[in-house]
Order: structure tokens, then sequence, then C-alpha cells
């Protein structure tokens, strides 16, 4: 592999997220599988993607989709085999692809052996590859409600007043990390799939693997009496020593390329993340991935009322404060968590264009980092539209609104929220065709169809040349271009001020060279200063101008250079 800037070879690479369960299904039981992400690898490339990060594939009885394993070493015989898994690999290695997988160590499923072997007896070892607590008045040990509602504690049946600890659903327990035995045999797992050749992992839930040992209880923060778990169980002191272990007897042995998923990392720790001697090579910000609502674990709660002056703020304080911790950025704007991105920042329904999910793209793919592609966002995919909670499948969305209804939300009001919000948006099978199932299957799909799919396909937008996906291969080709790449890997960034409050605007400068993006995120036309003759990509048709200065249409976006 070239290495970039000492070991940061990933510099210049272009990920794409595939959700295999929703990507294609090729035996036609209405589930996506192994064979059918070998089957679009071509395509996966033509968007100038070279490594392809593929969410969980293990065994697991899917109560939370893959995030509850049961079985580490093993491909869930619904995606097919690990003979699948070794093709999927040389196949991706022959078109210069890398795999990453989703690592999920904060818990497993209650499935896995070993949880199962720690329930067979009181005094088994595996007890303490868990947490598992006796209380002497029989009650929960304490009110810390987990995130995914409810209590964090769940009796184990036989044992009166014996608990186990759920950061989760009740179906993942969480693994004691404090347990060194615990810790080496997760090394040796991770060790397992590196030896095989993936170049590395997404890592899950990462900054939830430290808890406050005193167990305590704390002030209540709903009408259920309990406390969000996060705070006695995300980012706490100690967390350090796991991560750092973690890093040195695993990741560091193969150079591997690891992106956490680290929810509430102050910034004054982003050095020991991502810093050039941090644990990971990157990191997911979710501070404007989740602008829109007011807690990004319990979104009942509501809606926030942002700006695009706020969704600026927030890209550019993040990336600030990366360049701070000499780290590196993963951008991103969808994934497996989150709802479609142009159903998100664009509020208007009718203004959910093309020439609307081709800004978007432009305003985050050319920042300082490695970008991210989540599956269909390149097709400008929409969320839908559900009329009732049983057409959910999503465990986080189901309970987010049991505890709409037990705040008080009407069912109406708690359907909307849940529409939304819901992950089930990310997770609708792709969009290859106009069929009746989108080409991802013969067969009824294990999760409906997004119910607003007009020209929104492959099949459609490949004969297009105007459409969001010929953007995105634009793009990919773009970053891709020796005269360019350096400036957008290695340019500093700058945050133009001095532009109407809808445009994002900003350079990219290396040496002598500067590239300027401007974004307008608005229905409105927008005027401001020219800021150079040589039209790199223009997402729209014309550009106009008024003597000395630009006007940028109705969701315009332009790369110049000056």
């Amino acid at each position: 592999m070239e290495k970039l800037n000492n070991k940061r070879w990933w510099g210049k690479e272009i990920v794409y997220q595939v959700y295999p369960r929703s990507f294609q299904d090729t035996n036609n039981d209405g589930i996506g599988d192994l064979q059918g992400i070998i089957e679009h690898l071509d395509y996966i490339k033509s968007l100038g993607v070279s490594t392809i990060w593929i969410s969980p594939i293990y065994k697991s009885p899917m109560f939370d989709m893959g995030y509850d394993i049961s079985d580490y070493q093993d491909i869930d015989p619904q995606f097919g085999t690990m003979d699948d898994f070794d093709e999927l690999l040389q196949e991706a290695k022959k078109r210069k692809i890398k795999i990453i997988m989703d690592l999920v160590v904060n818990h497993t499923s209650d499935q896995h052996e070993w949880f199962q072997k720690a329930l067979s007896s009181p005094t088994s070892p595996y007890r303490e590859y868990y947490i598992f607590k006796t209380t002497r008045d029989g009650k929960k040990p304490n009110n810390w409600r987990s995130i995914f509602g409810g209590s964090t504690w769940t009796e184990v049946q036989g044992e009166p007043g014996t608990y186990y600890f759920h950061t989760f659903a009740a179906q993942q327990p969480d693994l004691n990390w404090e347990n060194p035995e615990l810790r080496r045999k997760i090394y040796q797992m991770i060790n397992w799939w590196l030896d095989k050749g993936i170049a590395g992992f997404r890592i899950d839930a990462i900054t939830h693997l430290k808890k406050d040992l005193d167990w305590a209880s704390i002030p209540a923060d709903g009408i259920d009496g309990l406390a969000a778990v996060i705070k006695k169980g995300q980012n706490r002191p100690g967390l350090d020593l796991f991560l750092n272990e973690l890093k040195r007897e695993t990741f560091d042995k193969y150079n591997a390329l690891t992106v956490g998923e680290a929810y509430g990392v102050p910034a004054e720790d982003l050095e020991k993340f991502i810093g050039p001697n941090g644990y990971f090579s990157m990191i997911f910000d979710f501070s404007y991935m989740n602008i829109e609502v007011k807690s990004a674990d319990e979104w009942y709660r509501g809606k926030t009322n942002w700006t695009i002056a706020e969704l600026k703020r927030a890209f550019f304080n993040s990336q600030r404060a990366v360049k701070i911790a000499q780290g590196w950025s993963a951008n991103v704007l969808e994934n497996h968590d989150q709802p479609r991105v142009l159903s998100k920042l664009i509020k208007n329904t009718y203004e959910q264009t093309p020439n609307a999910a081709k800004a978007l793209a432009t305003m985050y793919y050319f920042l300082p980092g490695t970008p991210f592609i989540y599956q269909g966002q390149e097709l400008g995919m929409k969320n839908f539209k559900r009329e009732k909670i049983d057409d959910f499948n999503d465990v986080s969305s189901i309970n987010n609104y049991k505890m709409a209804l037990q705040e008080g939300y009407s069912h109406a009001k708690a359907l909307e929220i849940v529409n939304s919000k819901s992950r089930d948006n990310a997770r609708t099978p792709m969009q290859w065709n106009d069929e009746e199932f989108g080409g991802f299957s013969k067969s009824k799909p294990w999760l409906k169809m997004g119910n607003d799919r007009e020209g929104i396909d492959v099949r459609t937008e490949d004969k297009k040349s105007d459409s969001v996906l010929n953007y995105y291969r634009r793009l990919g080709r773009l970053r891709r271009t020796p005269e360019y790449q350096d400036i957008f890997v290695k340019g500093e960034l700058e945050e133009i001020r001095d532009v109407p409050t809808n445009v994002v605007a900003y350079r990219r400068v290396l040496n002598n060279r500067q590239v300027i993006i401007l974004v307008n995120l608005s229905n409105e036309r927008q005027m401001l200063q020219n800021f150079g003759e040589n039209v790199i990509l223009n997402n729209q048709q014309t550009l106009q101008k008024n003597g000395e200065k630009l006007i940028l249409l109705a969701y315009q976006a332009l790369l110049l250079e000056k």
C-alpha cells in the first residue's frame, strides 16, 4: 500500500458503505447477500471508490440487524458463507478495492456462546466476560436508562436479584472490558480478520467501553424515573487505557484503517482519538449529523429549528477541531443510522431535487478528510413515509415511538417524529431500477421499498448525463485527477465568510493554487463576488454573472480555480 504522511495511506481513499441486507439479493429470499455485493463491485468502482465498508455480516439473531453478534468468526447464513466472503475479498482486490468490516466490541448478542455459558451458572468464568450485579434488596442496581429505552439492567432468569447490564437492548449484553482475559479474546478475533486480508474496521459504539464503576444512581431526566446511561457510560475516565491497548495489540500491527463511531468526544480529547498517535485513523463527527434533533439518542424529544448558519458553523468548527488535533476527518452525510440527507437538510419537500442532492454532495466532498458515501446517497434517495408503527423494523424507532407515547405525545405526532428520524429510512432496499422491488430482489424484500422513487434508480440515472449518480462519478474522477488530488488531500482549508448566509463557501489552498467551493443551500438566487474564472465543476447548465458579481442559482454548486 502507498503510504501518505508517514502511515496515513488512507488520505486518498473514497469509501462506500454497503448495508448488505438492503444492497442486492441474489437468491431471492428478500434479503441482500455477499454475492450481491460481488455482483456490483464494478458499479461501486465507477464512483471512484477505493474502499468498501460493510455493515455487520457476522452470525446474529438480527435483533438489532447484525449489531448483536452471536459469532464473531462466522458469516450469517442470510448473507452467505465464509467462502463467499473470501471471494468478495479476492474480487475486490482485483479492482484495487479494499474491504473494511464493522467491528462491534462493546456488546455481543445474548445468543453468543460466551453469554450462554455465563448464564449457565453463577460460578461460570464467563460471568466475568459480562457485567453481572446481585443486589441485597432485589431491586435493579441503579436507575440508568438504556439508549434503546427502559432500564440498562435485566434480571437473570431463575436468579432473583441478579441482573446483567446492557447499554443498548436487553438482547445486547455489554462486554466487561475490565477483564483482561476478555480483552485478549477480542484482540485475537480482530487479528484473525486482519490476517484474512481486510484493510481495517469501522468501530461501533467505541466510547461506551468504560463505565463508572461506582454504578451509582443519578438524578432522573424523564418521567420514567431513569437517567440516560451516557452520563455514566460514555467517554468516561479510563477509556484511554482500553483504546491504547486495543490499538497496540491489533491495529498498529497491520497499519489498519480504523474509523471510530465516537459519540460525545469533546474537542479537547480529539488529539487522543485521531492525532498523530491517536487511537483511530479518523472518527465520525455527529455534531452536524444530528443537527435536526434535540437529543441524538432520545430523538423523540423533538426537532430543532436549525439554520444554514448553524450547519456551516458545525461543519467548520468540526474541521478546525480536527486540524488543531493534527487529525483526519471522516466526512459523511449519511449512514445506516441516519435518515436520508436530502430529506433531512432540505426542509421543503418540493425542493428535494437532483440539484439539491448535488449541492449537498459538493458541500462535503471536498472538505479535508476522506469522503464516505452511503449506498443510495449517490442516487439522491429520500426518506419514506410509513402509515403505522407496524411498518417499522428498527428497534430504535419502535422504542422512540413508545417513549414518545409515554411522554404524552399523540400517536400521530409520535409517528411523524419516527418517520422523519427512523434508521429504517436508510435501510430501504437499494433502487437498481424502477420495478416493483427496485431490482433489489424478485421476492418481497425484508423491509418495504421507499415510496418516493420516481426517476431515482441506477438504471434511469445511468442513462442521464446530468443525474445525481453521474454527478457523484464526476466528483470521484475530480478527486482522483492528478492535477487536483494533492489540493484536496493536502491543501489547507479556509472558510470564506463574506458570503450570503445561505451560501457555504471555502477554499482549498496548496502552494500557490486555490480551489474555491461555493454552494447555495437555498431556493433563492444569491449574489456574491466572483472568486475565479476557471470553472472546474458546476452542478447546473448555466453560470450567471452581473458585472463583476457572480449569481448562484437555487441549489447551485460550483468549484472554481483561482
